[in-house]
């Protein structure tokens, strides 16, 4: 039985060309309408074009990739309309996490939450962009568990994924991490001091940091988008 466990764990190849595609357009390395060669990447990992398939459309179901027969597959631009859907949808079901994580939260959950404060103070001096991406889900998890809706985090890391690229230009070119850790500092004091309103208040205004980088994206780069339907 341990045997079979651990050849179902085996990474494979598949594997290895998704996370590697996925870093690159997650960090922007890999920008929106950037295309990317079968040929190029099968050759780059020394596999035939078969998994480097497989990766492509795993990233496309994740509205990452663009595939197109006989077109060159490209790094799908975002969608306003998908961005705006996402963030509804998480302002949605944020808000009842922290109206119940103030409620619920207790010194054990206070603890959790000075602890993420504390990992995500150390990443600031070094301007660790992607450090911070990886706290930033962890402190929104932490709250979660305070909260004791666990479950509700796949729901929030799939509506963030969506966005987690305008995150990155929003971070890179502003420098708005140190305000997004302000955020999490006083959104963690009032759902320590169990203060379910101003927890939430400070959760809005912290999903909602990202309006003027959209808009201004929007302007300044409009071949990052989707063309929209009349």
């Amino acid at each position: 039985m341990d045997q079979v466990t651990q050849l179902g764990q085996r990474r494979t190849s598949v594997d290895d060309i998704f996370d590697y595609l996925q870093d690159e357009i997650l960090s922007l390395r890999l920008r929106p309408g950037d295309k990317i060669s079968e040929a190029e990447i099968a050759a780059r990992f020394g596999v035939s074009r078969q998994p480097v398939r497989d990766a492509f459309s795993r990233l496309a179901n994740l509205d990452l990739l663009l595939i197109r027969p006989q077109r060159a597959t490209e790094v799908r631009r975002f969608s306003a309309r998908e961005v705006r859907k996402s963030r509804f949808v998480r302002a949605a079901v944020e808000r009842e996490v922290l109206r119940r994580a103030a409620d619920l939260c207790d010194a054990e959950g206070a603890a959790m939450l000075d602890a993420r404060l504390a990992e995500q103070a150390r990443i600031i001096a070094e301007r660790d962009f992607d450090a911070f991406v990886a706290l930033d889900y962890a402190f929104h998890k932490t709250l979660c568990d305070i909260a004791e809706a666990d479950f509700v985090f796949d729901v929030i890391q799939a509506e963030k994924a969506k966005v987690d690229r305008l995150c990155m230009l929003s971070l890179a070119k502003e420098d708005r991490m140190p305000e997004l850790v302000r955020d999490h500092e006083a959104i963690a004091e009032a759902v320590k001091a169990r203060d379910p309103d101003r927890a939430i208040e400070i959760g809005m205004l912290h999903l909602g940091r990202l309006d003027e980088t959209i808009e201004h994206i929007t302007t300044t780069n409009a071949n990052y988008f989707e063309p929209e339907d009349d």
